[in-house]
This record gives structure tokens, sequence and C-alpha cells, in this order.
């Protein structure tokens, strides 16, 4: 134990005045005790001093009459507890008491003196309990306010007293330890408690064993730890609740199942103590006759605190610090420094090691720890001793700033060191990506494939890295190690970068397409997108393949069953596969198709219809632009564009090709087989854009689309317009012909167009305006006059042309005249005539002759009505109705109904107006409403007309 190094890591603190125990404590001290920021000292004279920090009285009071022999301060409450001797009351009776104080609660102030209230006394002795000396004396606290006193004696018995001794619910018990005749190997020198859990045992020792006591069975269980003891009272717990003893050759702790570990500390132990870990003790050398105080380190194998000492009577620990009262009554208070303070010391002495063991058992905290592993690691630099350093670095991994050591080893000769640095920083998860390029760097310039193929491939599980994948996928890449990338890329799942290695480093496409084929469609879609466009070029037959598995459902048709809508909006449209085919439109084409073949009901039919129909329609195979505009705004390639590329090409000296022009009709019959195909009877609007079908074939002077297209969407006069720019004749008649006839749905208003087109063609049609003209006439469309103003507008026309035409209009037109002149004549009689009879009503008198009701047939009798219109009837046969007569009303009231219909339509401009254009003649509309009185001048007065009146009577005529 010599060989143990000896360190200042305690230093004096001031003990009051002089560093004496203050001159209030007049008798000589007994025992002391300490807690809750106090040193109790007891003395002969039987008072109780309390003191402050720094050893200042604070106050005294009389505890017992006589000796206070035992005090303990409680930690939990603020009580004391004294063992002392108190005038004897009867001879029968022990002078020896305990007594219990209320610290915080002092007596009344008309007493004399300052005295906490006693709480509590009790006779240690009783007639159970014979009197014998006190050797030791210990109080535990359980729950408040049970207490557990445990009072040792010079016959080997040990008196415990538990319960509330303030209320005086106590139970007593004995236990004895040994029963020898000799008192000097018997007497209890020293006693401990032990609490484990809900388990309480006592240690207790005499000169001849070390016993343990279960108090929690009853009787307590009595087991001998040991055979040996100790004379001394010197004994203390540690804080794992170990029994240490001290003899003259050792310190031993005791356990419960037996003696532990022993100390060989030469000398006489005059006192034990534990404090904050550490072993204090009081030793006497018999050679010199000095004292020696020492703090022990156990876990360091070190001297803390070493001093030569006057006679020691007392030891505390309090505030703090370590107290200790000599004979003389003078202190000496002894303080731990600070952990910075120790360290420097070490520091200076460059006693790295023992620092690090310092802070590690003093449990200090991990930065401050790293911080002495680093100033080691840093001596050890300094001394070139790289592997022993970087052994200190490796511990400070977590807390020290990884570019600190990295910059010290980046030379090429500490590479290994490095290298082995970095590989602990990844083993605890802390590496950056910068990290993890150095360490591939290392490995790759140290051509350590070994090292390289643990690092790459030993991880456990997948997506459990401990590196950043792609970082080390991009490092291995660059240093030509495309097997372990690929190996990563593979583990983490990233498939893209296994693919990228596969294809654009090494060219495997084979390999590629099966590890597509291998991943779930949703990730394989992904990839395709990603790199279709090299397997496209390499590999067009294969992609395909793996695409028409990805838009149908061939993987899956076993699991699903038939084809449904609804699992098809689940699968991926070949729309989002389009720009992988952007320099391959051929392979796009033979895609689209095959898919348009297999799959009918996409949900994405009209955009695949869009692009086949461009593909089918252009006249160099160019890649679509305009149906993928709106969809993938990647691809702005416009058919000019492409044209222009494709022109500085291989393809532009032969584009004349018999070859390719026979592939260009092909493909045109198919985009005409497409636009019938995907444009049903049953459907209003087509499978696919009619407005860029239109353009397309307008692009590419496709003529049959166009046409198919105006005429199926109505539009006859762009149809005829084609004709005419064609300067086709007689397909312009035979068109007008189909699509000018009226009966069957027809526009004829087409040989109107027709007509013009040869009134300003500038060429002689004689022929032709003939036939037209007999249309035009048959139906009626144009009048005469608008046929002369149209046809002359071309020279090459005679007047012989249309002189048959005219001379049948004229004959026509005098027969609707002389029709139209008789109809005059015979509205303006019969105007005239009802004129007469109107005056006839107004100035002349009606004789009414009827001798029968009108109604019943019946004889006329009084009282009769008479009406206007020469009709007669019985009163009671009108009923309520005596107004009108019920023979002429419902044609009177039909005629009012026709007349508000009319006046109603008049409201109706819309209706007019659609009259007027639909009509052949509009000028016979408009004199249709003024005939009828429907445009007209509206009166301020009422509207009615001419009613029939009636005349009462009630004598006869």
């Amino acid at each position: 134990m010599y060989q143990w190094r000896k360190f200042e890591f305690f230093e004096e603190k001031s003990a009051g005045k002089s560093n004496r125990v203050p001159e209030e404590v007049s008798g000589r001290i007994e025992c002391c005790s300490s807690g809750r920021g106090k040193v109790v000292i007891g003395c002969d004279d039987g008072t109780v001093c309390l003191l402050d920090r720094g050893l200042k009285f604070n106050y005294a009071f009389q505890a017992h009459s006589s000796s206070v022999l035992f005090l303990q301060q409680l930690k939990q409450r603020n009580f004391l507890v004294t063992v002392g001797e108190d005038e004897q009351i009867s001879p029968q009776q022990s002078a020896m008491c305990l007594k219990v104080f209320d610290l915080d609660k002092m007596q009344p102030e008309g007493t004399s003196t300052t005295s906490p209230d006693c709480i509590g006394i009790l006779r240690i002795f009783t007639n159970q309990f014979p009197e014998a000396k006190i050797t030791s004396f210990l109080v535990l606290e359980e729950a408040p306010p049970i207490l557990h006193i445990a009072i040792g004696l010079d016959n080997g018995c040990i008196y415990c007293i538990k319960g509330d001794i303030g209320r005086e619910r106590i139970s007593r018990f004995k236990l004895q330890v040994d029963n020898l005749s000799d008192k000097s190997q018997s007497a209890i020198t020293g006693l401990g408690f032990r609490v484990d859990g809900q388990a309480l045992q006592l240690f207790a020792i005499t000169p001849a064993s070390v016993s343990l006591f279960s108090l929690q069975d009853q009787p307590p269980k009595r087991q001998t730890l040991d055979q040996i003891g100790s004379n001394v009272n010197s004994v203390a717990m540690s804080d794992r609740s170990e029994f240490i003893i001290g003899r003259p050759e050792a310190v031993y702790f005791y356990e419960v199942d037996g003696r532990g570990p022993c100390w060989a500390f030469e000398g006489e132990k005059k006192f034990l103590g534990w404090f904050r870990g550490y072993l204090l003790c009081v030793i006497a050398d018999q050679r010199n006759g000095k004292n020696t105080f020492n703090v022990y380190d156990l876990k360091n194998r070190l001297i803390a605190h070493s001093i030569v000492v006057k006679e020691v009577t007392h030891m505390l620990c309090e505030w703090g610090n370590i107290i200790l009262i000599m004979s003389d009554k003078s202190a000496l208070c002894i303080g731990e420094k600070d952990m910075e303070s120790k360290l420097d010391m070490l520091f200076k002495k460059n006693l790295y090691t023992v620092a690090i063991n310092l802070v590690q058992s003093q449990q200090a905290d991990a930065a401050a720890t790293a911080e002495v592993l680093r100033k080691y690691g840093d001596h050890l630099y300094s001394k070139q001793e790289y592997d022993e350093a970087m052994s200190q670095y490796i511990h400070t991994i977590g807390h020290l700033e990884p570019s600190y050591v990295i910059q010290k080893f980046l030379d090429a000769q500490r590479i290994y060191n490095l290298t082995n640095y970095l590989e602990k920083l990844h083993e605890k998860g802390l590496a950056s990506k910068d990290h993890t390029t150095l360490l591939l760097n290392c490995y790759t310039k140290l051509k350590d494939v070994g090292k390289l193929n643990i690092f790459i491939k030993s991880e456990d599980g997948v997506g459990e890295h401990k590196f950043d994948v792609e970082t080390a996928i991009r490092v291995c890449r660059a240093a030509n190690y495309h097997e372990h990338a690929m190996y990563v890329a593979k583990k983490a799942g990233r498939h893209e970068w296994y693919l990228k290695i596969l294809l654009e480093d090494l060219g495997r496409y084979d390999e590629a397409l099966q590890y597509i084929s291998s991943l779930e469609p949703s990730q394989a879609g992904v990839t395709v997108k990603e790199y279709g466009k090299i397997l496209i070029e390499h590999k067009p037959v294969e992609t395909i393949e793996i695409l028409m598995r990805l838009c149908t459902e061939d993987k899956e048709s076993a699991k699903h069953g038939a084809s449904s809508g609804a699992y098809l909006s689940m699968l991926p449209s070949p729309v989002d596969f389009l720009n992988i085919f952007i320099h391959h439109p051929q392979s796009l084409m033979d895609f689209l198709e095959k898919y348009t073949d297999k799959v009918k009901d996409s949900p994405a039919q009209v955009e695949i219809h869009n692009t086949v129909l461009e593909l089918y329609l252009s006249n160099d195979m160019n890649f679509p632009s305009i149906s993928q505009t709106s969809n993938n705004g990647d691809l702005n390639l416009g058919a000019a564009g492409m044209s222009r590329a494709e022109s500085n090409g291989k393809f532009a000296a032969d584009r004349k090709d018999s070859a390719k022009e026979k592939d260009s009709l092909e493909r045109r019959d198919k985009g005409l087989r497409l636009l019938k195909s995907a444009w049903p009877s049953e459907l209003e609007h087509p499978l696919y854009d009619v407005d860029l079908a239109i353009i397309l074939c307008e692009m590419n002077t496709f003529k049959e689309g166009l046409l198919y297209l105006y005429e199926k969407m109505k539009l006859y006069k762009e149809v005829i317009a084609c004709y005419m720019q064609a300067h086709d004749h007689e397909g312009l008649i035979a068109c007008c012909k189909r699509l000018g006839d009226s009966g069957k749905g027809g526009d004829p208003s087409l040989w109107a167009d027709l007509l013009k087109y040869f009134g300003e063609l500038g060429e002689d049609c004689s022929k032709e305006v003939k036939e037209v003209l007999t249309y035009i006439e048959r139906d009626d469309i144009l009048p005469p006059i608008i046929v002369l103003q149209t046809l002359s507008r071309n020279p090459c026309l005679t007047l012989s042309v249309i002189k048959d035409y005219i001379a049948r209009k004229l004959e026509q037109e005098s027969k609707l005249i002389e029709e139209d002149r008789r109809a005059i004549e015979k509205y303006q009689e019969d105007s005239l005539a009802m004129r007469k009879e109107v005056e006839d009503l107004r100035m002349n008198a009606r004789i009414f002759q009827l001798s029968k009701c009108t109604a019943c047939t019946f004889t006329l009798d009084l009282p009769a009505v008479h009406f206007m219109c020469m009709h007669s009837f019985h009163q009671r046969c009108l009923g309520d109705n005596e107004k009108e007569c019920p023979e002429c009303a419902p044609e009177y009231r039909s005629v009012l109904e026709m007349k508000r219909s009319l006046e109603q339509t008049s409201k109706d401009q819309d209706q007019f107006f659609r009259q007027v254009k639909s009509s052949k003649d509009g000028f016979s509309v408009i004199a249709e409403y003024f005939g009828k009185g429907i445009i007209s001048k509206t009166s301020n007065g009422p509207t009615g007309g001419v009613r029939a009146g009636s005349t009462s009577s009630s004598s006869g005529l």
C-alpha cells in the first residue's frame, strides 16, 4: 500500500476562530454528531452545544444532569437523540436514560435558558433489560415518526428500541451476540444498520466476532460473518451499505454474505469514516507515536490526502467538509478541491491515466471525461505515440469534434490510424457524408479490399447502414469499385443507383432489364422512367416487353381475374413513359400499337390515340410533339424542329426512297382506320382530340382524314372548301349532292356556296353551272336576282347558260303574281261585306222573330234573352251566363285565343328571326306577320273585338 501515489486532492478550510472549538463549549467533549447543517457536541457536564457553519457557537442547553455519553442528530427530522446520566430517582432505577429533543420547538420564553423541547424520555435499563455499560449507540430513521435505536453493551447484548418515543408507542427486544465470561471479548464495539428494500439488517462487532441480524424476522436471526472482530470502535458504513471495520493489519469490508475485500493499511485505526466514496482513516503509527489522517481513493488506488494530526477524539462530516476534533479542542476542517483543480494538478505532472480514472470514478459528465481523454491524446501525439494517441481519441467520439482528430492524421503515413478512427466513428453512427467519403478513400488508397468488403457488407439488415449510402455508392463508383457500389445500392434499395452503374458504367443492359423485372411494379415504373432512354436505345424489344407488363395486367391477371376499369386505373399509363422514346418514334409506335391491341378501355386512351395519330400522320416519322405539349412539359420538340433536326441526319438524302414512301402510305392508312374506329357512331365525341387530329391532317396534307373529320363534325362548308382548294369540280358537285340534300339532313346552302365558287372561278364552267342551277331551282335555294349577280362576276360565262333557268323562274313568278291578285280581290270583297254588316248592326234595329228556344227548342216564353246573332233562349236555359250566346261563344273564343297567341308570338323576337333565317324567302315571313296584324302599331285602348249584344225582355215582342 505504500506504493500508492499521494496527491493533495483535499485542502484545509477555516474551522472557526483559531481553528478551535468555541470557548462556550466548556466541558470535556464526550460525543459528537452532525446533520442538517449543524454540529452537535455532548459534554461531560450534561450540556449539548450546537455549532453552525465554521464551528460558530449557536446555543447550548442542559440535556442531562450528569454526562452526555452518546448523541445523534437525525437527518429526516430536526430531532436530537441523546443518551446520558440523570439524577437517580431510586436505587432500583438506573440513572441512564434516552431523550429525544425537537430542535425546531423551543421551550417558552419565560424560562431562564434557551432549550429545545424534550418530546420523549426513556429509561434504557429496566427489570427485563438489566443495566450494563453502554459501548456503542446507533439510531436509524424509518418512516417518521418511527425510530430504530440499537444500544450495544459490554456484555455482548444489544438492546433495541423501535417506535414513536414521543408518544411512548415503542417495542423493546434484546439481541445476544456473544455470551462470554470475559467481558473484554464480548463487548459490542460497533454497530451498523443496513436497509435493503423492505429488509432491515444490523451489523454488530465484538472483539471476537462480526455478526449480522435480520431484524425483519421474528425473532431476529443471527448470522456470524467472521470469527475475528475489533477491540476499538473503528467502524463505518459505506455508500453501498458495506460494513467497514478497521484492524491494525488492514481495513475490512463486510457484506451480508460475509467478508468482502480488504485493504492492507497498516497501523492502529483510531477512526474510520466514509465521505463521497473516499475511505477516511485516522491511523496511529506505533513506531513514532504520530497520528496520520489519510483519505483513500479505493477505486483509483491512490491517497487523495495525507496529513499528520494531533490526537483525534472525534471525526465528523458536514457542510461538504471533513471535521476532525482533537483532544485539546482544536479542530481541523478539510474540504475536497474542485475537479478542475485536481485535473490541473495531474496534467502538470502528466498523470493523464490517473486523471482519466479519477473523472470516471467520480462519475463526471461525459464531456469532462472526453476533455481529459483529448488532452491525454494530445500529449501522446506530441510524443509521436500515434497509436496510443488514437486509442484515446477514439474514446472521445461523440463529444470531441471529429475534424479535430482527422486534421492531425491526414498525413499519408498515419492513414492507418485515421482509418481506425473513421471506422469507429461509423460504428457509433456519428459519421457524416464527408467522413464516409474519407474512409472509403482511405480504403481505396490502401487498396484494402478486405476492409472495404467488411465495411460495405457487414451490415445487419436492410436500411441499418451506419454510413451515408449515397456517399458510399458515389465514392466506390468513382474509384471503379463498381461491384461494391452495386452491392450497397441493392441492399439499401437504391434501385436508381444500381441501374445507373449497370447501364452507364458497365453497359450490362440485359442484367439491368432482369433487375427491373424483379422489382415491384411501382419501383420498376420509376426506374424505367429514369433509364428507359438508354434501354430503348440498346434493347428496344425487351424494354417494350417490360413496359407491356407494367402497363397491362399480365403479371397480376391470376390474382385480379378479369380486366376491370378500377384495376386498369391503378396501373401505370403508357403516357407516363413517352419521354423515353424521344429519339425512337418507331419503338414508340410499336409499343402503343401493342398496348392498344391488348387494352381496349384504357383510362388514357385519348392521349394514346393522339400520340399514335401523330406518329401515323407524320411525313418523316417525327416524335410526337403537339399531342404531348399539355401532358409532358419536357417534350417541347415541334414537328418543324424535329424535321430540321432529321434533315441534317442520314435520312435527308433518301427522303423520297420508295421503301420510305411505302411506309408512309401504310401509316396513313392506319391513321385513317384509327380516325374511323376511334369515333364510333354511338359516341358524340371521338376517343381522340378532334382539334389536334385536324391540325395533324392539315400539317401533313392528309386530305382523306381531313374530309372524314369535317364530314363527321358536320362542317360541310369546310368539306367543300377542300374540294375547291383541289379544283376537283366533279368531286365538289358529288359532295354537294350528298351533303346538300335537306331531306337527308344536309345543308342546301352548300349549293349557294358552290355557285359563288363558280361565279368567282374565272374560267368556263358552263356545264357545272347548269347542273348546279338544276338543284338550286329544284329546292328554290336562291332568288333569281342573286343567281344573276353571282354568275355575272365570271366573264367566261354567257347568258345562254342561265337563259332557260331565267325563263322558267319568270313563268313561275307570273303564276304566283296572278294567284296573289285573285286572293287580294277575294279578301277585299270579304272585307267590304264585313264592313256593311258592322254598319248595319250599328245603325239599324234588329227584329227577333224566333218563337222557339235555341237551346231546348220549346216555345219561347218570358222571361227570354235575345242575342244580336239572332239566337234566342229561355233565361232558365242560360243559367248564370247571360252575356254571350252559347252557340256562338266557342267560335268567338277560338278567334280570341288565336289573337292572343299571335300577340304572344309577336313578343318572341328570337322565333321571328329564326323563321326569317330558315325560310327560303324571308320577305314572305315578314309579309305574313304584317298580314296577321302581328307587326302593327299597338293602340292604347282595349283590344277587344266586336261582341254580340243581348237584350232582355219581360213582356215579349
